[in-house]
């Protein structure tokens, strides 16, 4: 199949187009490099520089590629940045989002797998989290992502699009080439491997006084990898026409880490002390969100290969001392 990946520069996307890649598939990289790296696009990929919200440039690339699917990764995805700018996030996760479908409709172009988050629900009552739990996304990052999935049923009603959404939290871990290297950086693994790598002095768990096993939050990890195996596994359900649902979640398949855990973890991998100090917690953490995958293991036959915590977090330890440089902020949460 011709695939354009959107967002396919930046840390998830460009595991996509390697996993693409290797299955036979072509692939174009759609990326405006606002938050993603040239370097991390494979050679093997044709590249498109070009924002959602360019229109012209998209329905461009879509025709004169010929492309036959899209994968949805481009967008904004940060909770604390969507709540002092939520402007940011409806113009690049909604408006933009809608300016693709536009152009893949023009272009003829109607399969698409949309790289959504476990966010929609918000603060659930109970884990772990399947698809008929209730949508209620409490920021601007979750809610955005839950308009565009909205979009999409309303495509399919009206155009005949073929749509999954593919629901999850923290991707986590690295292949051979790609690594986390966001600025600001905010996810959990990346910054216990700054720590354990000398490029930060400690990690801030925020709060020790949750109802969990440890007072820590309990979040679930999925190696990227297994998160873009997943992908093409929805990509082909579309094209068979034989996809029983809209939307899945992608979950670690277990209960969880807690924030302790994740850093005991990343010790005995690194064999590096990796000092942590507790602060406050931050408002609106939920204690616990692990996602189950039970659906799309039954209905899309996904199986996750790398979900072992030790797995996820030597493979981005040897990233990092390898190809990984670059400092980061302090700060460890338990959001997406």
């Amino acid at each position: 199949m011709r695939v354009l990946v959107t967002g396919g520069a930046g840390y998830i996307g460009s595991a996509m187009t390697e996993a693409l890649v290797l299955a036979g598939h072509h692939v174009i990289v759609y990326d405006n490099l606002s938050r993603g790296h040239r370097d991390a696009v494979i050679s093997d990929a044709a590249f498109v520089e070009g924002d959602l919200l360019d229109a012209e440039t998209l329905r461009g690339a879509l025709t004169r590629q010929r492309v036959d699917a899209v994968i949805h990764m481009a967008g904004v995805a940060l909770v604390g940045e969507s709540m002092k700018k939520p402007a940011l996030y409806y113009r690049t996760n909604v408006t933009g989002g809608l300016t693709l479908l536009e152009a893949m409709r023009e272009a003829g172009t109607t399969s698409i797998v949309f790289s959504s988050t476990c966010a929609v629900y918000g603060m659930p009552a109970t884990v772990p989290i399947e698809e008929t739990t209730s949508t209620n996304p409490v920021n601007p990052y979750g809610e955005s992502k839950l308009a565009f999935e909205r979009a999409l049923h309303w495509y399919h009603d009206a155009h005949g699009f073929r749509a999954i959404s593919l629901r999850y939290f923290n991707a986590a871990g690295a292949t051979e080439r790609c690594g986390e290297r966001h600025d600001p950086e905010t996810h959990l693994i990346p910054l216990v491997i700054d720590v354990a790598a000398g490029s930060r002095s400690e990690l801030t768990i925020f709060g020790d006084d949750y109802p969990t096993r440890d007072g820590t939050c309990v979040r679930d990890y999925i190696h990227i990898l297994d998160l873009a195996q997943a992908h093409i596994l929805a990509l082909e359900a579309l094209e068979r026409g034989d996809a029983p649902n809209d939307a899945y979640n992608l979950g670690c398949g277990g209960d969880g880490h807690t924030i302790r855990e994740v850093i005991d973890c990343a010790r005995r991998v690194t064999g590096r002390e990796i000092p942590a100090r507790v602060g406050p917690r931050r408002d609106g953490d939920p204690p616990a969100l692990v996602a189950s995958s039970a659906s799309i293991a039954r209905e899309l036959g996904w199986r996750p290969k790398h979900q072992q915590l030790e797995e996820i977090i030597e493979s981005a330890w040897k990233w990092k001392l390898t190809k990984g440089a670059g400092i980061r902020g302090s700060g460890v949460g338990g959001r997406d």
